[in-house]
């Protein structure tokens, strides 16, 4: 169904943590619709678990990006300029917070925790947009990952649902700046998953249980589910859907 959708298109992902995750799931789609790809990984300790997934998609780019890293993502952009001279879409799938602020109330947040999940959650995404609009000559896509926290209070997400929040809010700043230049920037919103990244949530398995049970469809996600979606967004047919977010949660977010 997507075979040849992003044929001659190439893209970068961002936050490959394991083959379970979702940009993982992303990525997988994105090389089933024809797209070639950059991929990048956090850490050398988290490189032999994104290398095999790296070997699937056959990326040609394959570096080193941890945002806080000065000169990392600098780095990044350089090459796919020097390889490719232009890049299509990009997606943005990293979050952090220390643990501590993370499983604390909001009120509790520390101000170095909320610096730092602000700045790799959601600052990263505006400087991977500074460098990656420059290569989008003929127009692109970006797109990142959000959680329905963001819009409505959700047990034991704390702060990072003001931090989801800002990152949508981003989104909609985004896309409005470079509408005119054919750049469009969404936001993808999946209901839980079982994921590294989910799992550092508090209470995790109970957001999980509730999901499966409230959602319209009584049933939960995949990272396939959000490839596919991923696919839709930074393709073609999505050429007049900009600053939008779109759930892909088995109709959850409706229950309110």
């Amino acid at each position: 169904m997507l075979e040849n959708l992003l044929k001659g298109k190439r893209g970068l992902v961002v936050g490959i943590a394991n083959e379970h995750s979702i940009a993982a799931g992303c990525a997988a789609a994105f090389r089933a619709a024809g797209a070639q790809l950059a991929v990048t990984y956090g850490h050398e300790k988290s490189k032999p678990f994104i290398a095999p997934v790296v070997a699937k998609l056959e990326a040609p780019i394959f570096m080193p990006l941890d945002v806080q890293t000065d000169g990392q993502m600098e780095a990044v952009f350089e090459m796919i300029d020097r390889q490719w001279g232009r890049l299509d879409f990009l997606l943005h799938s990293i979050a952090y917070c220390p643990k501590n602020d993370l499983h604390g109330p909001v009120s509790a947040c520390s101000k170095e925790g909320f610096a730092q999940a602000m700045d790799i959650s959601v600052h990263s995404l505006i400087r991977m947009t500074r460098l990656a609009v420059p290569l989008m000559t003929n127009g692109g896509s970006i797109v990142t990952m959000s959680y329905y926290g963001a819009e409505k209070v959700v047990d034991h997400y704390n702060i990072m649902g003001p931090v989801k929040s800002a990152l949508e809010g981003t989104v909609r700043y985004l896309a409005a700046e470079l509408g005119p230049k054919k750049i469009r920037v969404n936001a993808i919103s999946p209901g839980p998953l079982q994921t590294r990244a989910g799992s550092g949530i508090d209470h995790f398995d109970e957001l999980i249980d509730a999901a499966r049970k409230r959602a319209p469809e009584q049933s939960l996600i995949s990272i396939d589910d959000v490839g596919q979606m991923a696919v839709g967004l930074v393709s073609d047919l999505s050429h007049q859907v900009t600053g939008n977010i779109a759930f892909v949660d088995g109709g959850y977010h409706v229950l309110g």
